[in-house]
């Protein structure tokens, strides 16, 4: 019987090992830390199907130096960083074209539009189905006039399928009663839905993933190497692993891996930040969006998970803690009851492409070697399609959507 290794256990490399499984393959998964605290378990915990829009759109360049100057605020860069990512970012800047964003939203609602479906099966063998919950996402903004600054990006989700309802002051009220006076419109995106808590999800994944008698290797993969017949996976204990196929989903540390056999991909680790309040002081149904401010607040299990922040500062440098203080901050002039007295903080690496499409593919020079990183924000919510794309493109199947505008090829 054949054998792939699936390179990452998180959200996309467990949907993958999951639909390799149910297709009769015999699945190892190679991960330094398999249960560790990687971006799957602190995300925000929604399924965010409405959002089909990439992070650049017409009109943002000319915003960026005010995000900029505030060293706390929703972006930042480490000027020490920005010589090594500007290819990325230079990437990023024809992405934001009107012309790009046009081609780029029907790729990310091709995917979106498969989330229930690719993940009912995995919800239903994890038992996991009743701690989905269908209460939609509230978007907040300060005024209708600031919603209609985002138009374009609105009337673009309408145009994919998206469906929501404006709300005034009283309205957003009805619904969430602790939400404060600074926002007086809103938009409930009907169709997202949140989760009970990533980290519950992900332990009974991993626990389904071995139950099925998958091997769990705890190594790092360092290189992918290949001869006419298969593929290895060197490892950083000097060993190496032989497989027919290998699916490289490791993240935001997936670009070594591809350059190790002459794949180049433009990919940067977004550093995303939040603070899980255990006694938040206030309940909420459902998960929050504040438009202007960028960030998150979702109740989940552990409390008030309140989220956000894109850093650019690489993988190594050390997390800067002020970033989810300021986010605290902010969350309780937004939400004035909430208590923010005891908080767990967290920062994990979300794997960020440039014109925000993930890689999801074949290797073109290797064959055996499959993609499946770069989803950004949208890991939870894309992670099952990919599994599933995975699967087909390891079997030779015909994929369940066109897979070319995900390939690795965009970036030669």
């Amino acid at each position: 019987m054949s054998k792939t290794i699936v390179l990452g256990a998180g959200i996309v490399g467990l949907s993958c090992a999951y639909y390799l499984i149910q297709a009769g393959k015999t699945v190892a998964i190679v991960d330094p830390s398999p249960e560790g605290d990687k971006a799957s378990f602190g995300n925000a915990a929604g399924f965010a199907v409405t959002e089909c829009i990439p992070a650049g759109v017409p009109g943002l360049l000319f915003k960026l130096p005010k995000l900029l100057l505030d060293p706390l605020g929703p972006l930042f860069l480490k000027p020490t960083h920005v010589p090594a990512m500007y290819p990325w970012l230079l990437e990023f800047q024809r992405s934001s074209s009107k012309r790009r964003v046009l081609e780029i939203a029907p790729a990310l609602a091709a995917l979106n539009d498969r989330t229930y479906k690719d993940f009912a099966p995995i919800l239903r063998d994890l038992e996991y189905e009743r701690h989905v919950h269908n209460k939609g996402c509230l978007v907040l903004y300060n005024d209708r006039s600031s919603f209609e600054k985002d138009r374009f990006s609105w009337d673009l989700k309408a145009k994919h399928g998206v469906k929501f309802e404006q709300l005034n002051a009283h309205e957003v009220r009805e619904l969430e009663p602790d939400i404060g006076p600074r926002k007086q419109f809103g938009v409930l995106q009907t169709d997202w839905s949140h989760i009970s808590s990533p980290k519950q999800l992900m332990d009974r994944f991993l626990n389904w993933v071995k139950d099925q008698g998958t091997e769990i290797i705890r190594e790092t993969a360092v290189a992918l190497e290949h001869s006419e017949r298969d593929v290895s996976v060197r490892l950083g204990n000097g060993e190496a692993l032989t497989a027919d196929d290998v699916v490289v989903a490791t993240g935001a540390w997936s670009k070594s891996l591809a350059n190790s056999i002459g794949d180049k991909c433009l990919l940067e680790s977004e550093r995303g930040y939040n603070t899980t309040f255990k006694t938040p002081g206030i309940s909420l149904s459902r998960e929050l969006l504040f438009a202007e401010e960028m960030f998150a607040v979702t109740p989940i299990n552990e409390g008030l998970r309140v989220g956000g922040a894109a850093e650019f500062a690489g993988l190594k440098a050390p997390p800067n803690y002020e970033r989810s203080r300021a986010l605290a901050k902010l969350a309780s002039r937004m939400l004035p009851k909430l208590q923010t007295d005891t908080g767990d903080q967290w920062m994990g690496h979300r794997s960020a492409t440039p014109d925000s499409l993930p890689v999801i593919g074949s290797s073109p020079k290797v064959r055996g070697v499959h993609y499946a990183f770069g989803h950004g924000h949208l890991g939870l919510t894309q992670g099952p399609a990919t599994g599933r794309l995975i699967a087909d493109l390891v079997l030779r199947r015909e994929p369940i959507v066109d897979v070319r505008p995900y390939g690795i090829e965009r970036f030669t």
